[in-house]
This record gives structure tokens, C-alpha cells and sequence, in this order.
């Protein structure tokens, strides 16, 4: 009798009997350990050294646990969020409008200060603002760095309708070198980055022109995330700006003073038209 009931049952059934007989457990979201995709603004080595003790703190303030995944190329960072890889990730704007509709990913926290990219030329070039450099070679860090390249290229051609011939340079710092040396008119960046410059380089350079303004790199999370967990890992940025030590922490990535944030934000970037300068790598 018994093996003709065991021929009619599946796998599948035999194994939720065996459940429900044994106390077998299938795993829960109980001790669960979620991926942190960081954008590799930096190298490895240094971005684990800004991450992983905020992820640290994090784990303390929320009880979760955290595991720092590293991408060693925007490119590789680019195929994780858009295949959902990551639980939650750190990224630019333009990729979460890519992320929000490749995998649904939502904004939970930024910095409350916006962004905007510069475009500098050397303070002895007669270059003065964008409209002379029709014609002119303008270096940028990467095809797709938001203020610096992808949002800079786009007003370059759409508001100010000047022909220019770009070159990639891998990064901000080269960017400065390359433009305080006289090998390029202009290149574009960041007011962060240029402000880190030696003394030498930032004082050779003048701003020329500064982007619109856009909502600042936020903390995304994949739709699979519980609303109860995202709120918890957002209310402990929050939290962390309230210590000495927590600021220490954010000031690194920088996120000086963070505030929850929603997709409504960034939609307005929607219409700005960068998908024509995004470079799929």
C-alpha cells in the first residue's frame, strides 16, 4: 500500500512531507545577508576603505548584515544593476533611471545637496565659456560619469549646438592634468574633484560652465527588499549624521547630510534626453 501511495506522489511532495513530518525548514529572510553594489567611482582598494565601515555601522544600527560587492569597472557595476544583481546599490542618477526600469529599483536615501557637473579651462586660455569651443577637442573621465561627461555632453550639443570632438581619459584627476597642460581646451568634472586637485593644477583652472542641477547619487533598493527593511537601513543613514563618528563616515562618500529620497526626484531627468549620450560599454 505504501508503495503505491509513494509512486503517486511527486519529488516535490515527498519533500514537503518529509517538512512536515521532520520540522525541515526551507530558509527564511531571518539572518539574511544583503549585496551592496557600490558604482566604482574609485579603486577597489579605496572604495572598501570608504565602504565597508558604513556598512559596519549600518549592520549595528539595523541589526542586518551586509556583504560589500566590488565591480572593478562601471561597465561590469552597469550589467549587475541592470540583471537586478544587487539588494541595494549606490549609484549615479542616470543609472537609476536605468535601474528603475530595467529591475524596479527605488531611491531611499541621497545627499541633500544636488549635483551638477563643471566644464574648466585653463584661466590664461581665451576660451570663456562653451560656445568657444566649437571645433575643439574637450576631454572627459568617462562616456557615461554623470555631471562630468553624460549630462556636460548633452548641454554641450543641445543648448549650446557646438561641434566638439571628445576624448575619455579614464579620470577627473587626468582630466585637470590634461587641460592644465594645455593638451586639451576644456574637459569636464566635478567641484569635488577639483577642489581635491594639487594647488598647482586647481589654480591653473577656471570654471567656464556649471550644468543644471540634479538630484544627488542615491542608496537604491532592488523591489525584492521588504518596504520594513529599506526603512531601516534609511532611517540609519539619518541616524549616522546625528554622531561625530557617522559624519566622519558619510563625509567620505560623500553624503554630508542625507535625506530620504523617491523616485519622483529623478523623474524630471526622464526628459532631459541623455539616453542619446549614453555609451553602452
Amino acid at each position: 500500500m505504501f508503495k503505491k501511495l509513494y509512486t503517486c506522489f511527486s519529488a516535490t511532495s515527498i519533500f514537503l512531507i518529509l517538512v512536515l513530518l521532520h520540522g525541515v525548514h526551507a530558509p527564511s529572510a531571518v539572518g539574511a545577508e544583503y549585496s551592496f553594489g557600490i558604482v566604482p567611482q574609485y579603486d577597489q582598494r579605496q572604495m572598501f576603505a570608504i565602504w565597508k565601515p558604513i556598512l559596519n555601522e549600518l549592520e549595528k544600527l539595523t541589526g542586518l548584515s551586509f556583504r560589500l560587492v566590488p565591480t572593478p569597472t562601471i561597465p561590469a557595476f552597469e550589467k549587475g544593476f541592470l540583471k537586478g544583481s544587487y539588494d541595494f546599490v549606490y549609484m549615479n542618477p542616470y543609472h537609476l533611471l536605468k535601474a528603475n526600469k530595467a529591475a524596479g529599483y527605488l531611491p531611499i536615501i541621497r545627499d541633500r545637496a544636488d549635483l551638477h557637473g563643471i566644464l574648466v579651462a585653463r584661466k590664461d586660455s581665451p576660451v570663456k565659456s562653451p560656445a568657444d569651443l566649437e571645433g575643439k577637442t574637450v576631454v572627459f573621465p568617462a562616456p557615461n560619469s554623470m555631471g562630468a561627461s553624460l549630462l556636460m555632453r548633452a548641454d554641450l550639443t543641445n543648448l549650446f549646438h557646438i561641434h566638439f570632438t571628445p576624448k575619455y581619459v579614464t579620470s577627473h584627476d587626468s582630466v585637470y592634468l590634461h587641460v592644465a597642460k594645455g593638451l586639451a581646451e576644456a574637459g569636464g568634472g566635478v567641484e569635488k574633484t577639483l577642489k581635491e586637485q594639487e594647488g598647482a593644477i586647481k589654480d591653473s583652472l577656471k570654471i567656464i560652465y556649471e550644468t543644471r542641477p540634479m538630484p544627488s547619487h542615491p542608496v537604491a533598493a532592488h523591489p525584492r527588499i521588504a518596504e520594513s527593511v529599506a526603512e531601516k537601513v534609511r532611517r540609519a543613514f539619518i541616524v549616522m549624521e546625528s554622531t561625530a563618528e557617522g559624519r566622519v563616515l558619510l563625509a567620505k562618500i560623500p553624503m554630508n547630510h542625507p535625506v530620504a529620497t523617491s523616485f519622483k526626484e529623478y523623474a524630471p531627468m526622464l526628459k532631459w534626453g541623455l539616453g542619446s549620450f549614453w555609451v553602452q560599454e
